[in-house]
Order: C-alpha cells, then sequence, then structure tokens
C-alpha cells in the first residue's frame, strides 16, 4: 500500500463529458506549468531569466518546501538567502508569465526542531533566521489544501526532481559519480558518458466495490483509525489492470473483475504517479498479507458517508486532496460506472 494523500491530478472525460474533479485539490485541465523543455539546454536564456526580477525560486529543505500562511513562498532568484547556501539548482518551467527555479537548501542547519524519521508524519517546521517570522520549510503533504494548482504542480515538481538528484547521483552502468545537466533534467556520467533521466514509478490505487460495500484497508505502519483504497506499485510487463487484481488479491485475498482507469495524480514521495482505478470484486472473503497490510474491511456507503463526514469513530477520514477521497466520493455519487 502507499500513503493516499497525493498532490496534483488529471483525467480522462466520462462518456458523459467532463468527469466532475472538484472536490480534487490541485487541478487544472490545462497544466499550470509551461515546462518549456527548449529552454533547459540554452545556458544564455536561462541567464536572463534568472537575472529577470519577476523571476522566482521554490527553496526546499531536504524535500520540505518553503511555505508562508497563503502558500509557496518563492524568493527572488537574488534573494541573500539563496546566496549564502549551496545547494544544487534546476529550472523548473514558467507560470503566470514568470521563470520558477528549485533550489537544494539542504545544506541550512536550522535551529530547533528537527523532522522524526519515524513518525508516520512529522509537523516540525524550520526557519531560517533571515526569513520573514511565518515563513517556515514544512512537509508538503500537511499544506497541500494551500496551493493553487500553478503552485501545486510546481512543488510536485521542484521535490521529485531534487529527490531524483540526490538518490541517483552515480552511473548505475559504471558507478561514476554523474554530473546535472540540462538545466537539472539530466545527469550525464564524466566516464562513459551515458545519459540518466528522471524517473517515475506507476502506482495503481484502486477503490474496490462489490454491491453497496467498498474494501477499504490501513497499511502496517499507519495510525489505528486511518483507512484508504488499497494500492500498490505496478511491475515491468503488466497492464493497470492486471496490478490493480494482482494487488489486491495479494493483499486482501480478494479477486477483482472488470477494472477501468478513473483519474491520475502525482505523487512526488519520492516518484509516483498514481492511477486512480475503480474495480469490482468478484469474491467478498478477506484474508490479508501481515506484511503488505494490517487491517482490510468491507463498509457500506451509509457507513463511508459518515468516515467522510468525520463522525466515524472507528476510521478517520482522507485528507483533503486526496485521491482515494475523491474516488471515495465520486463511487458515493455513483459517478464511477
Amino acid at each position: 500500500m502507499t500513503d493516499p494523500r497525493p498532490v496534483a491530478a488529471s483525467a480522462v472525460p466520462s462518456a458523459s463529458g467532463p468527469r466532475d474533479l472538484s472536490g480534487l485539490a490541485f487541478v487544472d485541465p490545462q497544466t499550470a506549468l509551461d515546462r518549456s523543455a527548449h529552454l533547459r539546454g540554452d545556458a544564455e536564456a536561462l541567464a536572463a531569466l534568472r537575472a529577470d526580477p519577476q523571476s522566482r525560486v521554490i527553496s526546499l529543505w531536504r524535500g520540505r518546501p518553503l511555505f508562508d500562511a497563503a502558500g509557496l513562498h518563492l524568493l527572488p532568484c537574488a534573494h541573500p538567502v539563496l546566496a549564502e547556501i549551496a545547494g544544487l539548482e534546476l529550472f523548473v518551467g514558467l507560470s503566470e508569465g514568470r521563470a520558477i527555479f528549485a533550489r537544494d537548501l539542504s545544506a541550512f542547519e536550522p535551529e530547533g526542531d528537527r523532522p522524526d524519521g519515524a513518525a508516520f508524519f512529522d509537523a516540525s517546521e524550520q526557519r531560517h533566521p533571515d526569513l520573514p517570522e511565518g515563513v517556515v520549510f514544512a512537509e508538503l503533504r500537511g499544506r497541500m489544501g494551500l496551493l493553487t494548482p500553478a503552485e501545486a504542480e510546481i512543488a510536485a515538481t521542484a521535490r521529485a526532481m531534487l529527490e531524483w538528484h540526490r538518490s541517483h547521483r552515480f552511473c548505475s552502468f559504471c558507478g561514476t559519480e554523474s554530473v546535472p545537466e540540462q538545466a537539472g533534467w539530466q545527469r550525464r556520467c564524466p566516464d562513459c558518458e551515458r545519459p540518466h533521466f528522471p524517473r517515475t514509478d506507476p502506482v495503481v490505487i484502486m477503490l474496490i466495490t462489490r454491491g453497496n460495500e467498498v474494501l477499504l484497508g490501513r497499511g502496517p505502519h499507519w495510525p489505528e483509525t486511518m483507512y484508504s483504497a488499497l494500492a500498490g506499485f505496478m511491475e515491468p510487463g503488466e497492464t493497470f489492470e492486471a496490478a490493480v487484481r494482482r494487488e489486491v488479491f495479494e493483499e486482501a485475498g480478494v479477486q477483482v473483475g472488470p477494472v477501468r482507469f478513473v483519474a491520475s495524480q502525482p505523487w512526488p514521495f519520492p516518484a509516483s504517479l498514481m492511477l486512480g482505478c475503480h474495480g469490482i470484486a468478484t469474491s467478498s472473503e478477506i484474508t490479508i498479507d501481515p506484511v503488505e497490510i494490517a487491517d482490510a474491511r468491507w463498509i457500506s456507503r451509509e457507513r463511508l458517508l459518515g468516515v467522510l463526514a468525520g463522525r466515524d469513530p472507528e476510521i478517520s477520514p482522507p485528507r483533503p486532496g486526496a485521491i482515494a477521497g475523491w474516488l471515495m466520493r465520486e463511487w458515493l455519487a455513483d459517478r464511477l460506472d
């Protein structure tokens, strides 16, 4: 299973017209970010954009973007904090007529609270003394609801790309440390000259229903009341339909018949694309794999209404913007068939 709280989404039209995505945060049918790939190899154009006072930088400390009370806190390229902390910079693209760069400020050593690596969700915040009060580095998953569609795409792209650079420093063929190029969108081995490109891992996340009931599960390390749609990584040579059937059977022992794709959502923790699906179960007996999940259960439509309203004593509602919660609401509204 995977954490059911992604960041941005896209969808395909349904037979009755465009699907209603109003309940899913950060959705923009037309992408809010112009990635401007043609500029990535143009050093002169990038230098001009970096010198433009309208250009901005999304700064991240160990994967945590910089936020203020309204959303992302973007810095001018010439901000002193950026000058004093060394770190990889990449070109994200153009948004609302201005260039956006991303900068890794992980070398900064903040005072006070540090992230708790053992916690399921760490709400600690880190502040730089030269930034205004209330401007902090914080976990992206905890502040998704603050972001506009443009900010969400910028944050997801920047976080995923910087994590890729951190975890893929060395050539997978010869082991030599590679170097960034193409404004951060590629790495190249100086020894064997092989190029390396960012990766995205497809994950199926599926709402499995049978009549008036829906199947929910809880990950082994999740809080006791946190249940979600089942999910899992696709394997090589597999269709998304086959991945849905395999994952549901492996985790819960439930057989699945018809499967259809509903919507997709990037999830940069570290680099996944969530493929939201709806599957119809052909069996109901649950036999969990305790390595994969701690619990799975069928709940009725009526109980799911209480879960989403925050009135269920055993199951907490999903965070706003989660594709799992959106799939649940779509099913309750009879919009998944």
